[in-house]
């Protein structure tokens, strides 16, 4: 009984080894093409990862070398040639917020206003960067914005959930005292004093703004 079993053994043994070879056989160039599928996508993805760093670090080189020239003209001659390249829309936004910041520190108010303008209308791009050209446009004083077109904006940004909402009422807080409404701007500026969020230097300004306004420092007791 004993050699029985063992030969019956042997015998299933094969069996089932013929019938995995058979099954490799047929069905084996699945796993093979799963594994090519999967080494190449890997790669493929390191691939554009790497042309992705390549790209980022090109563009960076060549807006730092655009800012290193001596003149304000200059530099927005050469941020103007960085745009032209193959550069993604990220990095052409913040070509045009710093060509614009160019061509505000060259007198040109309104080719800055106008650089803004175009950023914050481009649906192309991501949104933080059209908000950032928007609240740059809303804020300045020397653009051909109106004053109620500026609030309209910064009231906009200044929204629960945007990222800029409080910068957004820090620059509504100061067309309040531009307009003499005292009250409306310590409304404001106490707000942002209280907020959660508020950055330090964002706070301190609120603070000696409220100070100046004739608020009382306890108002701002426990706020460091």
């Amino acid at each position: 009984m004993s050699d029985t079993d063992s030969f019956i053994e042997e015998v299933s043994e094969e069996v089932r080894r013929d019938r995995l070879y058979g099954l490799l056989r047929r069905y084996g160039w699945i796993a093979v093409v799963a594994v090519l599928a999967l080494v190449g996508g890997a790669a493929f993805n390191e691939w554009n990862k790497a042309q992705a760093r390549a790209q980022a670090e090109s563009a960076g080189d060549a807006i730092i070398a655009a800012l290193e020239a001596n003149a304000p003209a200059a530099r927005v001659e050469a941020l103007e040639s960085v745009r032209a390249q193959d550069i993604t829309q990220g990095a052409k936004a913040v070509v045009a917020l710093l060509q614009a910041a160019e061509q505000s520190v060259d007198g040109d108010a309104g080719g800055a206003q106008g650089a803004l303008e175009s950023i914050a209308s481009d649906g192309s791009l991501p949104e933080i960067y059209r908000q950032i050209a928007s609240f740059k446009a809303a804020s300045r004083a020397d653009g051909n914005l109106s004053v109620a077109d500026r609030r309209i904006r910064l009231e906009a940004l200044s929204a629960p959930g945007t990222s800029l909402r409080l910068l957004a009422t820090e620059q509504l807080a100061l067309l309040d005292i531009d307009a003499g409404d005292t009250d409306a701007a310590l409304e404001k500026l106490q707000g942002i004093v209280v907020d959660a969020e508020v950055t330090a230097g964002l706070r301190q300004r609120a603070s000696q703004l409220i100070i100046a306004l004739g608020a009382e420092p306890d108002t701002l007791i426990g706020q460091n």
